[in-house]
């Protein structure tokens, strides 16, 4: 018996009428022009064109997986998040990583920062922590992450990263060189997701049960160890296998060898922050372990793959809004630039019922809502359900209990400067970087910046960038500009 005889099974269009023939479409007459009455053909062909979505704007390139997170240590002094109320406490949780500057099509091996966006699903409902494998950024006010993503992506008249609008930008940045400095180091191109670490980089707010305020940033420490790749062995892998990290991570999961991470956070209490050396809600900042020193919280362990990379690791969306009880935001302004940003690219790309999607809905509890229609809306909320609140009809009703303890504001409204705390200067924190490395690490991070400032054509240009690199730490400016020099010469 053939294996078409043992199909039970019937094709069918996507109304359900069964497929007579899925080998040939219909004709006028043998080797006959085709027939627009072909139902099947043109839905087959209209589909087909139609399976793509538009890409994300930065981050388009990624992988995902799903797995938990279990609470080790106790922080219930510091938050009453219900999935951190109790240690041993289990919550399922995606995971999706990603490069941030180049297309979907683009290599895994290459010299850019790293997603990394954790889904919670908790019994109240999901929480997103969206953040990078770097726990700083290049900028620090929204205003300016339009133009800094169009300087990193390709240009629309060459259609390549062009070496002259990477650094023209950081040129009139000075508050990346700390971000630079990372970026151009030995950690600048992980081997792996598994062997990098993870960052909330922002600032948030944890609210313990008298409603007491926390600031707090997030480390996700992997426990696989850091590894990384020079230019070199990125080059050859990203020509080898473009999926390179991809590969590593579907395998690994695969093989059960599940990766993992130690979550510890920085706990500042509110009162501290106005009189803090550093701005902390300067995303270009970090604060040093000496003053806030990490606290164990909980393990990340990553143990199923997804069953459709499109479905789920594609459609899945993740907003920074997405908070729980006992977490909220701080006055962060890329935060807070954030807090619609995300959520109104997901609108824009997967329509406004994309929480409906299996991979971005709820598991842990339901959501109840008087939010109706629109595309693709799925969820019914059964005849006769209101859609509009206050009603008469047992509808879902507001806790009166805010998620967070409130942010004090003063002043008046404007287009105001970040106010500037004590040591926040935009080269202080790049320089500390650049001293805590080896003799070693200190000249791989030089050659590499030279050979990306070395192809800018204009002068002005790369001595705008040196003098950051200078005012850094005296040493690493003269590096730099000597090996600039050097390669500009040859």
């Amino acid at each position: 018996m053939s294996k078409r005889a043992l199909t039970t099974r019937t094709l069918t269009t996507e109304s359900g009428a069964p497929v007579a023939d899925n080998q040939n479409s219909a004709s006028a007459g043998i080797g006959g022009p085709l027939l627009l009455q072909d139902q099947h053909l043109l839905e087959k062909l209209a589909r087909f064109n139609r399976e793509r979505i538009p890409e994300r704007v930065v981050h388009a390139r990624g992988s995902g997986a799903y797995g938990h997170f279990e609470v080790t240590d106790d922080v219930t002094g510091f938050t009453h998040a219900d999935f951190l109320s109790e240690v041993g406490r289990r919550t399922e949780v995606f995971l999706r990583f990603s490069t941030v500057a180049d297309s979907l099509g683009g290599a895994d091996a290459v010299r850019d920062p790293r997603g990394f966006a954790l889904k919670f699903y908790t019994a109240e409902g999901n929480y997103d922590l969206v953040g990078n494998n770097t726990p700083v950024f290049f900028i620090k006010d929204p205003v300016k992450f339009p133009d800094f993503i169009h300087s990193q992506k390709r240009d629309p008249f060459t259609g390549r990263q062009e070496p002259d609008n990477v650094w023209d930008f950081w040129a009139h940045a000075p508050e990346a060189t700390h971000q630079v400095t990372w970026l151009m180091g030995d950690r600048g191109i992980p081997a792996s997701y598994r062997h990098m670490n993870g960052y909330g980089s922002h600032t948030y707010q944890w609210t313990n049960a008298d409603g007491e305020a926390f600031f707090v940033k997030y480390h996700f420490k992997t426990n696989q160890g850091i590894r990384c790749l020079s230019g070199e062995q990125a080059a050859e892998l990203a020509g080898k296998d473009p999926n390179s990290h991809q590969t590593d991570l579907l395998q690994a999961i695969e093989r059960g060898v599940h990766p993992s991470w130690t979550l510890y956070v920085q706990l500042m209490p509110a009162a501290e922050a106005a009189d803090y050396r550093f701005n902390p809600f300067d995303l270009t900042k970090v604060w040093p372990h000496k003053d806030y020193p990490l606290q164990r919280v909980g393990r990340l362990v990553l143990d199923r793959n997804p069953d459709n990379v499109f479905a789920e690791v594609e459609q899945a969306a993740f907003s920074p809004n997405n908070f729980v009880p006992g977490i909220g935001p701080s006055p962060d302004k890329m935060l807070q630039g954030r807090l619609f940003a995300y959520a109104d690219a997901h609108r824009y790309r997967l329509g406004v019922n994309h929480t409906q999607l299996a991979v971005n809905a709820p598991k842990a509890t339901t959501a109840q809502n008087y939010g109706r229609d629109g595309l693709m809306a799925a969820n019914s909320q059964g005849r006769g359900a209101k859609n509009y609140e206050p009603n008469s009809y047992d509808g879902p009703v507001e806790t009166g209990r805010p998620l967070s303890a409130p942010l004090a504001v003063t002043g008046w409204t404007g287009t105001h400067e970040a106010p500037l705390h004590t040591k926040d200067d935009a080269f202080f924190q790049a320089g500390e970087l650049y001293r805590l490395m080896s003799a070693e690490e200190r000249s791989r991070l030089v050659a590499n910046i030279a050979g990306g400032l070395s192809q800018v054509s204009r002068d002005d240009v790369i001595e705008k960038n040196l003098a950051h690199f200078h005012a850094a730490d005296p040493e690493y400016g003269k590096r730099v500009e000597e090996a600039v020099r050097a390669l500009r010469e040859d």
